[in-house]
């Protein structure tokens, strides 16, 4: 059997966690599996590589500096204190300091230019990964699990995308099958950079933030792996916010559906596009616990399980703008939902959620609240004759919104669901702001102000006792 795992940057952060992780491979290579492992960078070592490099752009050099101080520090006390005062430590070590002096020189560079173009942010974004990656082989070894540290750039091929690249998967598959194999046919495990990949002209690129569990099922597919776990530091995927709700539970199964829905939707623990590779190749996926390893977490199949659960899980994505665009001159005329959203298109902006009534005298969507200034001045622009006719009116927006996505494969043909939703609301005293469903039936959204959005989820949860175990 062969298992790709990821972990984490909490999961690979600390000393205590990487304990964890030794722990974690060594009883899963004592039950004879092969086993492919892809590592983020350690916790916080990414965010401060992106500041550093934005703070470059604006004039600030010391940043650099601080923050290689920092990232230096942390790999200096994991790998003393599994390597010692030994050859492998001043091995790995060595390697590290090479990337920081990469980084500050980029930072410099970045600058002295005054620009931070999204190749340069790839490169410094992705110097995480590529030290994590050696510091958890030479950990492994040293604890008798031979390990060979593998950069991404040479198995995942992607397209120019940079800062969310979208991998080539035959190109991908072949590089993979012919760097990976050769590894595990050694006995020993691969560890392998995550988040990033290259061109095929080999120029890196990143996969977007969280893309490490993207990585690990991209390597699933190109490998056929018989499943592919992500170790994180929750207890697999939870039917909604913790800390908004202190009743919420593990769910024990979801299907792909189900998954990418919450995904989508704000469920931090996963990767929006991860899924896609497992789903295509049908290769299940666990969530797990690195602090809980025990823990069953939540296993992703393609299976619609069969639950007492009408809805599995809430969850609430915040820092969303809603835009309206309405006005009588929109009635019975074709292609104005084509001309507004191919001009939203042309700013690069997603839409998370649309809602248009029959009458087609508005079209109302969401989008991400640092967006909404492109995309008004944009709708504007190309709607400029129709504004000024009064055919429609001027781009409405209303900030302080919240998407909230109710989720569950149960939910398809279950008579009384949205009652149930828009009644538990009510009683709340929740104002919906707009509504959507897709004929999948896998998810309602609703929009509500921000500051309801807590209650909202409360009140959701409650309805559908998703604190009681299925």
């Amino acid at each position: 059997m062969l298992v790709v795992m990821k972990f984490g940057g909490t999961s690979v952060g600390s000393v205590a966690a990487l304990e964890n992780v030794i722990n974690i491979v060594k009883n899963t290579r004592q039950k004879g599996y092969e086993v492919v492992i892809v590592v983020s960078a350690m916790s916080g070592v990414t965010d401060l590589l992106l500041d550093s490099a934005r703070r470059a752009e604006a004039g600030d050099e010391e940043v650099a500096h601080r923050a290689r101080t920092i990232i230096a520090k942390k790999h200096e006390e994991a790998t003393l204190h599994f390597l010692g005062d030994t050859a492998e430590r001043a091995a790995t070590m060595a390697e590290i300091k090479t990337l920081l002096d990469e980084f500050e020189s980029l930072c410099h560079g970045i600058r002295v230019l005054g620009e931070l173009t999204p190749r340069a942010l790839d490169v410094i974004g992705g110097l995480g990964e590529r030290m994590s990656a050696p510091q958890v082989a030479a950990i492994l070894s040293n604890a008798g699990l031979l390990a060979q540290s593998v950069a991404a750039t040479e198995l995942i091929v992607t397209d120019r995308r940079f800062g969310s690249a979208v991998p080539i998967i035959e190109a991908t598959a072949r590089k993979t099958q012919a760097g990976l194999r050769p590894i595990l046919q050694t006995g020993a495990t691969p560890v392998v950079t995550g988040f990033i990949g290259a061109t095929e002209d080999g120029i890196q690129t990143t996969l977007g933030r969280g893309g490490s569990d993207y990585s690990a099922t991209i390597l699933g597919r190109a490998l056929d792996a018989d499943e592919v776990w992500i170790w994180t530091d929750v207890n697999g995927v939870m039917t909604t916010d913790p800390r908004v709700v202190p009743q919420a539970r593990s769910i024990a199964h979801l299907s792909y559906a189900e998954i990418s829905e919450l995904s989508y939707f704000g469920a931090k623990v996963l990767h929006s596009q991860a899924i896609r590779p497992a789903r295509r190749s049908g290769i299940p996926v666990r969530i797990l616990n690195t602090f809980e390893p025990d823990h069953p977490g939540t296993l992703i199949t393609g299976d619609f399980q069969q639950s007492n659960k009408t809805v599995k899980a809430v969850a609430a994505i915040k820092n969303m703008t809603l835009v309206t665009v309405e006005g009588p001159g929109m009635i019975g005329i074709p292609g104005m939902a084509g001309r507004t959203f191919s001009a939203v298109a042309r700013t690069g902006t997603n839409v998370l959620m649309i809602s248009q009534a029959s009458s087609e005298q508005s079209i109302c969507f969401v989008v991400p609240t640092p967006e909404v200034k492109k995309v008004v001045q944009v709708l504007e622009s190309d709607l400029a004759r129709e504004i000024e006719r009064r055919d429609l009116e001027r781009i409405k927006w209303e900030d302080n919104t919240v998407i909230l996505a109710v989720v569950g494969a149960g939910m398809k043909g279950t008579p009384g669901v949205s009652a149930r939703l828009f009644g538990a609301l009510g009683r709340g005293k929740i104002n919906i702001i707009a509504i959507a469903q897709g004929s999948s039936e896998f998810n309602i959204s609703v929009v509500v102000a921000q500051g309801d959005a807590d209650q909202a989820v409360q009140s959701i949860h409650q309805e559908f006792a998703l604190e009681e175990a299925e």
